[in-house]
């Protein structure tokens, strides 16, 4: 069977890390005496791109590496994601906080019982008012209450990001642009 080369690269990725990992346990085997690591134990996942399509991520705490999660032909393998819900933050959130009210709740409940998604990626964004750091926690706190009702509404959340005012729907101009940006979106993998 031929490989893509898409297939031929990652496979040619994997050996360069391998050797790598490889010398450095030489070197290590020689100038270091033999001890045992205590902590936690990592284990390789799959992360899920905006675009649906799946990467083998791992990190060794010293250094990380994503690669392509690829059949066996070489092709990637893509979950087809589709903005299926977006959530305007003055409607959902008072101003700087991340709690949902009661009504609020149950409408994201019904929302994630009708939708019928296999999986659900869900992105808070703000507008530029606060700093990048504020508003990037804010975000990210507001996706996770979003991430909490999808749970309790038995949804299978695949990721939860906070984008800040890094990807802002419309310039950040005037009020109503700021509105805008200030939101929660749904994307639902099929």
């Amino acid at each position: 069977m031929k490989l893509s080369r898409i297939g031929r690269a990652v496979r040619a990725v994997i050996a360069a890390a391998a050797l790598v990992v490889a010398g450095v346990a030489g070197v290590q085997a020689q100038s270091a005496p033999s001890t045992a690591v205590v902590g936690e134990r990592y284990v390789p996942t799959i992360w899920v791109d905006p675009d649906g399509c799946e990467h083998w991520v791992m990190d060794d705490g010293a250094e990380g590496y994503m690669s392509a999660h690829v059949r066996r032909d070489g092709s990637p393998v893509c979950r087809r994601g589709n903005l299926c819900g977006s959530l305007p933050a003055d409607q959902f959130f008072a101003t700087d906080k991340y709690s949902i009210n009661t009504a609020g709740q149950k409408r994201l409940r019904e929302f994630f019982r009708d939708a019928g998604a296999r999986g659900y990626i869900i992105t808070g964004h703000t507008d530029s008012r606060a700093s990048d750091a504020y508003n990037m926690r804010l975000s990210q706190n507001r996706a996770n209450a979003v991430a909490r009702v999808a749970r309790s509404a038995g949804a299978n959340v695949v990721e939860v990001r906070g984008y800040g005012e890094r990807d802002p729907r419309v310039p950040n101009t005037s009020a109503a642009n700021m509105a805008q940006n200030r939101r929660v979106e749904i994307i639902c993998v099929q």
